[in-house]
């Protein structure tokens, strides 16, 4: 695994904080994620560290397709123009992500998000893969738990040799915590991510963790996986990875601030300008 790792997604939450980059004109990596429950914009320095970023909560795709394209387009660009203030300079191109397995037309609807918003889709990489463009694993099992769906893939000698999704993620979460304490989905998102309700709150998701241990172990079984590598939102959730490891049998590791991992090697993947 990186050993800078825990460096990088410090400047990753350093950079959501930075409102100005004090001059800086080389040239630059960026990437949009759009995921189930957020949509994340990390812009990059040349050799690949965090300069500014930014992530809001949006239910524009769903299960990884784009449910909502104009709703995409506008939010995309809204996003851009408050980096491009922040930088100083415009942004041309970026580096996007989807869910390994989604249909070839949802590939090509997300590229088409980031060209309406005024960015040329210089990439297009599935999200595990991206992932681990950060993580730097050789041999294990990247797993992206997101708010829709939780894609797999398998690395071996530093290669993705297998890629899968299910949809199941954060927003099975937060369906069970909102109809289990009968409150509003909205009221029911913000306790799932508020550390300090995790405790209370375990009880109520572990049957849901449990399901993404039984999708993770059932794809993986045919690999000889010694380490699976949690990231995404989801997995900032206090106590998943024990959960995951006691289905699959498996040492299960959880990075600091996962939800950045994926946004992150999708902007690595940019090409730079």
């Amino acid at each position: 695994m990186n050993p800078n790792l825990h460096l990088i997604l410090e400047e990753a939450d350093q950079a959501i904080q930075r409102r100005s980059i004090n001059g800086y004109r080389g040239r630059v990596r960026c990437g949009v994620d759009l995921g189930t429950a957020y949509v994340s914009l990390f812009v990059l320095t040349e050799d690949n560290q965090p300069l500014v970023g930014t992530y809001t909560y949006a239910e524009i795709v769903r299960d990884g397709l784009v449910v909502d394209f104009g709703g995409a387009v506008d939010l995309v660009r809204k996003m851009k123009a408050e980096i491009e203030e922040r930088l100083g300079f415009e942004l041309h191109s970026a580096a996007t992500a989807y869910p390994p397995g989604v249909p070839l037309t949802e590939v090509r609807a997300t590229r088409y998000v980031l060209e309406a918003a005024g960015l040329n889709c210089s990439a297009l990489v599935d999200e595990p893969t991206a992932a681990n463009a950060v993580l730097e694993v050789d041999n294990g099992a990247v797993v992206d738990i997101g708010g829709g769906t939780t894609g797999i893939a398998v690395v071996q000698d530093g290669r993705v040799i297998y890629t899968a999704d299910e949809a199941t993620g954060g927003t099975h979460f937060t369906l069970v915590i909102s109809g289990a304490l009968k409150i509003p989905f909205a009221e029911a998102e913000a306790r799932k991510i508020n550390p300090a309700e995790h405790p209370r709150l375990f009880t109520l998701v572990r049957p849901v963790m449990e399901k993404v241990g039984s999708i993770i172990l059932n794809h993986i079984q045919p690999f000889d996986v010694e380490c699976i590598y949690l990231v995404g939102g989801t997995s900032a959730f206090s106590g998943i990875e024990r959960v995951i490891e006691s289905v699959t049998g498996i040492k299960t590791i959880v990075p600091g601030n996962p939800l950045f991992v994926t946004p992150l090697g999708i902007a690595m993947n940019d090409q730079l300008s």
